[in-house]
This record gives structure tokens, sequence and C-alpha cells, in this order.
């Protein structure tokens, strides 16, 4: 039986800047982290290594979110076919170089703040509300090669003056705000969301949960400024979520599993959405010798500055076990653990698990009791283009429709859950891979990690079963 979803239910897509406007030289933007990021195998090699040196180094390798699938300059078409599809809301971020080419400037620059009035005009024009991300890696490539990125506390004031501008100018056109992009995944790739490359695996914690505290500090700071400058404004988190499941039933493997929960899942959003440090912060402090600088105010603006609702990405579970083997290590996640025997993986090996989605929602609404919304969560896939022109993509749709279920078991469940953005609702690069062919939209682009392809625009079988979706409310699925 399909659950029913709330009236006013908010179905979209879900983007970011990086990895779909392109145009990286083009309308005043500077350079960001993700212009400095090859495509390919060498991306992960360098997110997970020390000493990254940030240079583009176009002999020897490809960029591929220099061009993006370019909506810099295709935004109308692109935002016509999510209309088509009936989004209600579109998930899109602000790329911070747009703003402020360097991240320090005393003004901002008017053509980058020019280009997202537009955006945000046709949006409204049809009616589709813009989710906001203002930070979803990309920091400006300046504030990392001179500041060392946010270990830097004067990040926190380049962020304010960044995000007063943007309310202040997008005030009467943006009401949905996310503060920074999947927070608490910093401390396993602080290249991503911190903008620095750990210089050692020694200090990779402390300055990780350093920079971490400079980005609670200037996200309640940024929850305050758009409560006072968008009354009625709703100003969330956005953590990377994924239920950590004991391997099996030994109490030193539930144990791990529920303290790696902890410190992955729970740690950000107690500070965010509680506004205070949570009780088994000074144990892991301690044992792993994290020392936080934290200046007189801070923890009152952390206090002051919790968000309205709680938005998370959901593409997988962790299952793990305190005692791994070396051959253990390698037959998990992205974000690490053991293999799962009960579940199948995507062609990135990714594990499938869409009552995990269920449980994250019934563990963070347990929690927390704040509205929630899942604004990632998709299938990268190999798409084919058949020779009729169609691209059957019946894997997409039974992934999305085995979790849209799960959502609504949620629901059911009690849940308040107030939206629904999936990831890539357009292919676009993979941040993880960077690459083209790692596909996750309703509309296929001929684009290829050769760099060859046309850019042309095509629906997918998907498309058509998501339009019915909105249309429906969830009932058809």
């Amino acid at each position: 039986m399909t659950k029913q979803f709330p009236k006013g239910f908010l179905w979209g897509g879900a983007t970011a800047a990086n990895q779909f406007e392109g145009a990286y030289q083009e309308g005043g933007k500077g350079l960001n982290l993700a212009d400095v990021l090859p495509g390919g195998k060498a991306r992960l090699q360098l997110l997970s290594q020390t000493g990254f040196d940030f240079e583009i180094d176009k002999s020897t390798y490809s960029y591929p979110n220099h061009e993006g699938i370019d909506f810099y300059h295709r935004y109308k078409e692109d935002i016509a076919l999510f209309a088509e599809m009936g989004f209600k809301v579109f998930r899109m971020s602000i790329a911070w170089s747009r703003i402020f080419p360097n991240g320090d400037e005393l003004e901002p620059s008017e053509e980058g703040l020019a280009f997202y009035d537009r955006v945000f005009d046709e949006l409204n024009k049809h009616g589709i509300e813009p989710l906001v991300t203002i930070a979803h890696y990309e920091t400006p490539l300046h504030l990392i090669k001179e500041y060392g990125g946010w270990r830097n506390r004067e990040l926190v004031g380049f962020f304010e003056r960044y995000v007063r501008t943007i309310f202040t100018r997008y005030k009467d056109k943006v009401k949905y705000w996310l503060t920074f992009n999947e927070i608490n995944g910093a401390t396993h790739m602080p290249l991503f969301g911190l903008g620095f490359s750990p210089e050692s695996e020694e200090t990779r914690l402390q300055d990780s949960f350093q920079g971490l505290h400079h980005q609670f500090v200037a996200s309640a700071q940024a929850v305050k400024i758009g409560h006072e400058i968008i009354p009625g404004s709703q100003i969330g988190c956005m953590l990377l979520y994924a239920p950590v499941y004991s391997f099996d039933s030994n109490p030193n493997n539930v144990m791990h599993a529920r303290q790696e929960s902890d410190i992955f899942n729970f740690f950000c959003g107690d500070v965010q959405v509680r506004g205070e440090y949570p009780y088994f912060a000074n144990r892991y402090f301690k044992e792993n010798n994290i020392e936080l600088d934290i200046q007189e105010g801070d923890l009152e603006t952390i206090k002051e500055g919790t968000v309205d609702f709680i938005s998370f990405s959901y593409y997988m579970s962790r299952t793990d076990k305190k005692e791994k083997t070396p051959e253990e290590l390698g037959a998990g996640n992205l974000i690490g653990g053991v293999k799962n025997p009960f579940l199948k993986a995507s062609d990135w090996g990714w594990e499938i698990d869409p009552v995990g989605l269920r449980i994250a929602l019934n563990e963070l609404y347990g929690r927390y009791q704040k509205p929630l919304m899942v604004v990632e969560n998709g299938l990268g896939a190999y798409d084919k283009v058949e020779e009729d022109g169609s691209i059957q993509d019946d894997y997409r749709i039974d992934y999305l429709r085995e979790h849209i279920e799960q959502m609504g078991e949620a629901i059911e469940d009690g849940v308040d859950l107030i939206g629904y953005t999936s990831w890539g609702c357009i292919d676009l690069v993979s941040a993880s891979s960077g690459e083209y062919s790692k596909r996750y939209g309703f509309i296929y682009v001929d684009k290829h990690d050769d760099g060859s392809g046309t850019l042309e625009r095509k629906r997918k079988k998907s498309f058509f079963w998501y339009k019915d979706v909105i249309s429906s409310n969830g009932e058809n699925l």
C-alpha cells in the first residue's frame, strides 16, 4: 500500500554549482577548489592523500568541472525541463567565487550576483522554490592557498560578508537556505568541505575539528543573520548521513558501531541543531589529542544560531566491526566499513539499502524532532542511448521507487518529512570521481569523459516516471 505524502510536499531535484554550471572563468568568477580537482581516478587519490598542491595541470589531467554541463548558459532550457517534470523545489548552490572571486574582497561582483538573479527569476517564473546551499565544496582558491582554508579563523569573517551579501540581495527570491554541504564529511575528506589537504595523518583530526568549529560559528552566524534579513526564512544544516550497523551481535562490534555513528552522524547535528557540543565529544577529543581553540562568545553564538530544519544526503548505510582484516578494509563503501552480505552494490561499489533511509529518518527525527528534508539520494550508473534515442533506465526507477517507498513508511512512522530532492536531477560531473559517465539524472546530457559530446539534453525513461510521482504526490510509484 502506498503511504500518503503530506500536502505541499516539496518534490524536486538537486545539483551543485561546481558540478554543472561550467563557465569557470566567465562572468568575473574566481577559481575555487573544484576548479583544481581533476577528473577520473586521480581525484579520489588526491582527496584522500596528504599534500595536494591546488594547481591546475592540464598536461597531466582533465578538468571536467571547468565546462560542467554548461548550466551557466543553458539554465533557461534546464529549468524548463525541471518545470515539465513538475518540480516544486530545486536545490542548487551559489558559487562563492562568483560573488567574491578571491573570497576576501570588501565588495562583491555585480556580474556574479546578477547571474543568480536571472536563475532565481527563471525558477520563480515556473513556480519552483529555490533551495540554496551557501557553501557546497566551493571554497575560493585564494582562501585555500593564502589562508589555509577553514583551519584559519579569518574565514568566519569572510563567510559572514558573503552571507550578508546574498541574503540582502536575494531576500525576496529565496526562502530556503542550507549553510554547509555535508558538513560532517569533513573528517573523512577535509579537502572538500574544509578547503585544506592535511599535512600529515597525525594532524588530520586536530585540523579538521578546528576547521569544523569555525564552520559551526559561521553557520550559526548565518542562521541569525538570515532570520534578521529575511523574516520567515528557513535555514537548515546539511549532513552526509549513513546509518552504521554492527556486523554481528558481538557487543564489542555493537558498541563500535554506536561510537562510529555518534561521531559521524550526530556530532555535527548535535552542534547545529541542539546548539552545543555533544556529551561524547570530550572523551573523543581527549583520546585523539584534539584541543579546540574556542574563543569567547563562540559557544553563545552556536547556541543562538540553531537551524530551523535538518537536510541530509542518503546514498548508503555502513556496516562495521571493531577488528577488521586487511581484506575486509577495502570491501566497504566510500565511507568505510565492511561488506554487508545482505546488500547489493551500484556500479561504483556503493551499497544499496532503501530500508536504511527509513532508519536514517527515524534516527534523525527521534533525536532532534525537527522537520527533515532528503536533499540528495540517487543512483550513479552507466546509461546507454538506444538506437531510437531513448534511455531505458529502469534500474534508476527501481532504486528511487524503493527509497521513496521507505520515505512513505517513515512518514507513517510519524517522521516530519517536508521534501525530497533527488541528486543530480540532470546529469552532471560526479563529485567523488570527476566523471560524466557516473550519471544520476532524469535528463541525459550528451557529454563524455573524453570531453566529447554536444551537451544536448534528452529525457530518460525516469523523467516521465518522476513526473508521474510528483503529479500524484508520491502515490504513483
